[in-house]
């Protein structure tokens, strides 16, 4: 299955013409990868066209929906996605020695945390390097930063299983917590319950106030996709919900919310990831650097001075 790589190597393939035919290979789509690079879509068009002629095979399966490519294109894209991506990542590193990051920079964040400051860390980000396109995007989903064109992306308790490389730069506990005016289940007791999607919907929650520990049987009443959407049903007293301790502080100082108890070995982590490269572009780096600054030893306390700065 090789074959492909020696031909674009015997034929002295234009490097160019390769990375646009991966730029639509990587977005799934003349379309997507127009307006993820920038680069005019008929511009694509020609170009993947023209290393087909230059090969002699097809590559992408014009006219199919979904977007798909041909066994060739899956194989060629494959074999040098990887390298095409070092390349840049290397002429990034070269450029930033001469005069620090520069470029296009696509985050994505979960909705609460864009909601929590995010605005701030980016408007520093800008001022430290102006030399940077900064695009900061909320959305609560698992997104895939090589398809979908994100540099880097903000995700809390992401999977073991992930193949993405980065850095936890927040700690914090998650409490279960409700409006007063909802009764506090005892040893055992059902309760509704708000949660996410990704959580079992049937496991009991093990729930530590002080020295006691009880355990309590969530009954659903809702399903939502965001933490955001969470706190502001539990906050309409719906039921009750695993919140972040550092989000709800104020409202249990202040009676609004009462909490029932830390989660049982329910700690949350939110981590910086990217594509595993040998060379992190400086721009990325840069944007991790300044969150694990600001967020000193991974403390959530640091989210009230993004609120009062």
């Amino acid at each position: 299955m090789r074959h492909l790589v020696s031909l674009v190597e015997q034929k002295a393939m234009d490097l160019l013409a390769l990375a646009d035919f991966s730029a639509v290979a990587t977005h799934r789509g003349f379309g997507a990868a127009s307006r993820a690079t920038g680069r005019p879509k008929a511009t694509l068009s020609r170009r993947v066209r023209e290393l087909e002629d230059a090969l002699g095979v097809r590559l992408v399966e014009r006219g199919a929906r979904p977007f798909r490519l041909t066994e060739e294109g899956a194989v060629l894209h494959g074999e040098t996605a990887g390298m095409l991506s070092h390349i840049e990542h290397v002429a990034a590193d070269l450029t930033a020695g001469a005069g620090g990051p520069r470029g296009r920079l696509r985050i994505s964040v979960p909705v609460l945390f864009a909601q929590r400051g995010v605005g701030r860390l980016a408007s520093r980000y800008a001022a430290l390097y102006p030399a940077v396109e900064l695009e900061v995007v909320a959305d609560d989903r698992f997104v895939d930063p090589l398809a979908e064109g994100f540099d880097l992306i903000v995700r809390a308790n992401p999977k073991p299983t992930t193949e993405l490389a980065g850095r936890c730069f927040l700690r914090d506990r998650y409490v279960v917590a409700a409006v007063p005016a909802l009764p506090r289940p005892r040893d055992g007791d059902a309760f509704p319950a708000i949660v996410l999607p990704v959580m079992a919907r049937s496991d009991a929650w093990q729930v530590t106030l002080g020295k006691k520990r009880i355990a309590i049987a969530p009954r659903t009443v809702l399903r939502l996709s965001s933490m955001a959407m969470v706190y502001d049903a539990v906050l309409e007293g719906t039921g009750a919900a695993m919140l972040p301790a550092s989000l709800i502080a104020g409202d249990i100082a202040s009676g609004r919310l009462v909490s029932w108890g830390f989660i049982e070995g329910g700690a949350t982590e939110v981590w910086a990831l990217y594509p595993p490269q040998r060379h992190v572009a400086p721009k990325v780096s840069a944007f991790v650097n300044l969150l694990v600054e600001h967020f000193k030893d991974a403390s959530p306390v640091h989210f009230s001075e993004l609120a009062s700065s």
